[in-house]
């Protein structure tokens, strides 16, 4: 990468007021996990479940066969569960600078918060939150995971939801009024592991009114052209030379 590209990415950090990171399936990807609508794991999944990651992770589903949704959950989204990363690790440190002032994400692992990151938007929920979706009461990660079967409320045995966005659902409205704030409040806007075309993302890129936009990601995009700088390369090894 050019060092001028850097110190570049450097100085519209330093000018900025007010900057928020846009972390994508890219960001995932680097943890060594794929996103279950990845071309390869969903015809793994497919073949293994005999139906689509769309359908069995999908409100229908859950409602109709919450024993085999379970089995679904507790294989392919709970047991691969990521730690921290570079990534996360780096954002952190910025955070920690003043450097970077809130992180709006699609992981459901909370991988920027086990990094350190404290103003996190996690607009598909997280595994960690779930509930009784009658009487509200709250459940731990550790109690789905250990249920047997289908887990179920001690109170009043509802089916347990896990509090993550399933296919077909919205994102919680309140959740995306937060995320627009901040986009709307931004003066640098950087997209980690996605592009501008984002299925995710780029409804509250348009929100952006801000002064930059900088894009890390591994495969180039014909929207690229609109960022004001971009790296075509894994965001950890951007992050880590930009702390260098």
């Amino acid at each position: 990468m050019a060092k001028k590209e850097i110190e570049k990415f450097k100085s519209l950090l330093e000018k900025s007021h007010y900057t928020v990171a846009l972390c994508g399936s890219g960001m995932m990807e680097e943890g060594g996990a794929l996103v279950i609508r990845a071309d390869e794991r969903a015809y793994d999944i497919e073949l293994k479940y005999g139906v689509s990651p769309e359908y069995i992770f999908s409100s229908a589903y859950y409602n109709t066969r919450p024993e085999e949704f379970f089995t679904f959950y507790r294989e392919e989204i709970l047991n691969v569960r990521q730690g921290q990363t570079k990534s996360g690790k780096a954002l952190a440190q910025l955070e920690r600078e003043g450097r970077l002032h809130c992180i709006i994400t699609g992981n459901i692992y909370e991988i920027s918060q086990q990094c350190g990151c404290s103003n996190v938007i996690n607009l598909h929920g997280s595994i960690y939150n779930n509930w009784c979706p009658h009487c509200h009461t709250k459940y731990s990660l550790d109690y789905v995971m250990e249920a047997k079967g289908i887990p179920r409320c001690q109170k009043c045995h509802a089916v347990v939801r896990p509090l993550v966005s399933l296919f077909g659902e919205m994102v919680d409205s309140q959740v995306m009024t937060r995320a627009t704030m901040e986009i709307e409040k931004a003066e640098l806007l950087i997209l980690l592991g996605t592009n501008m075309n984002s299925e995710l993302f780029s409804n509250y890129i348009r929100y952006f009114d801000g002064r930059d936009i900088v894009i890390v990601h591994q495969r180039e995009h014909f929207l690229d052209k609109k960022a004001d700088l971009v790296f075509i390369d894994e965001p950890q090894n951007i992050l880590s030379e930009l702390l260098a």
